[in-house]
């Protein structure tokens, strides 16, 4: 099953100590008032030794990566300091973009909670199969314009039937000549003969995310199991090609769940890590879930910089939704991000994240002269 990494417009904030929900109109407000327990600061140095530790080739464990996720708001500017010195080791100040294209919307047989996409969600969202030749060449162009580097070629399936996977093979060759784009294909569940088919035709990665935590994973999805997304990875792995996966942050798991995942992203070796935040699209299952705050979502995308010090970790689908102005902070410990829309719904303006990026006095990494990051 493809996921949806993003959708709907509902947002949510903290104002003077409540929790006030904008996203559903016509329902009560909520107002939390009971008073926070007092936080406290960790003591001086804390994370600075973390990142001294890792970038002298000392992995850190489970229990340090949890205490990151547990540490106080008040320790998020030391948490992200001490991340951007193993983030700029290993990639300066450089921003990779990658651009999504919906190249099949819809009409999925798998129950992934999370997804606008999926048989059990009544979210109005388009319908179609993989598009034509002329409309993924289209994309291909606003892509190469927009500065990305990689072309992510997206299929809402259980996974590619023949029809697909032959259309995906021809495609892929011709779009590389054209742009000089690197491609990643998200197609779902891949057999080992499939993976090694995408390898010949030009593919450079394949996209399929862990989404959680083994132990949470049936929570959200029960047409088909955490075991079966880890063996598509290792078929993309054997194959010859990188792997890209992550996951979905807020879905009701734990903080140890969150753990969990990123430890096993990194066992496996996959190289390029999107984290998501949920999107609570109406008409999903979890709908109407909001369990994430800004600062929480900022020091995962943290933690997964020390477990995963040298992979490249993307800001993924609801970074606009959730981070809002703290967007520039991710980026001290993650180097890439989507440019333009989602699968299913808006992202930023891409001349918005142009400026942000220049503002950081960070450069995007692989663009080509079309785009401009003058302000």
């Amino acid at each position: 099953m493809t996921e949806s990494v993003a959708g709907g417009f509902g947002f949510h904030h903290r104002q003077h100590g409540c929790f006030i929900s904008h996203a559903h109109p016509n329902r009560p407000m909520s107002v939390a008032t009971s008073p926070a327990p007092a936080a406290t600061f960790s003591p001086p140095g804390t994370f600075d030794d973390l990142a001294t530790q890792v970038l002298e080739g000392r992995p850190i464990s489970r229990d340090q990566a949890l205490s990151i996720l547990e540490a106080s708001d008040l320790d998020l500017p030391a948490i992200l300091a001490a991340g951007y010195r193993i983030r700029h080791h290993y990639f300066a100040n450089s921003v990779q973009l990658y651009f999504l294209m919906n190249a099949k919307s819809g009409l999925c047989p798998e129950d992934c909670h999370y997804c606008s996409q999926s048989k059990v969600s009544e979210a109005p969202v388009p319908k179609y199969n993989i598009l034509k030749r002329d409309d993924l060449l289209d994309a291909a162009r606003v892509a190469s314009q927009r500065g990305a580097k990689t072309y992510c070629l997206v299929i809402s399936a259980r996974g590619p039937n023949e029809r697909e996977m032959k259309a995906v093979e021809e495609i892929v060759p011709e779009i590389k000549q054209k742009y000089g784009l690197d491609i990643c294909a998200c197609l779902g569940i891949l057999t080992a003969e499939q993976a090694e088919r995408l390898k010949v035709c030009g593919v450079d990665r394949v996209n399929h995310n862990l989404n959680s935590s083994e132990s949470h994973y049936a929570k959200i999805c029960t047409t088909h199991t955490y075991a079966e997304r880890v063996q598509t990875l290792r078929n993309v792995r054997d194959a010859g090609m990188e792997m890209c996966s992550g996951g979905i942050i807020g879905m009701g798991e734990t903080k140890a769940d969150i753990v969990a995942m990123a430890f096993d992203l990194a066992e496996l070796g996959v190289q390029s890590i999107p984290v998501n935040i949920l999107n609570a699209i109406d008409g999903t299952p979890l709908e109407g879930t909001d369990v994430i705050s800004a600062q929480d979502a900022l020091k995962t995308l943290a933690m997964f910089r020390f477990v995963a010090p040298n992979r490249e970790l993307r800001i993924a689908g609801g970074r606009e939704l959730h981070l809002r102005s703290l967007q520039p902070l991710g980026l001290y410990v993650a180097n890439s991000i989507f440019v333009g829309d989602y699968l299913t719904t808006k992202g930023q303006a891409p001349q918005a994240d142009y400026d942000m990026i220049t503002d950081l006095g960070f450069e995007v990494t692989g663009s080509c002269e079309e785009v401009s990051l003058d302000r």
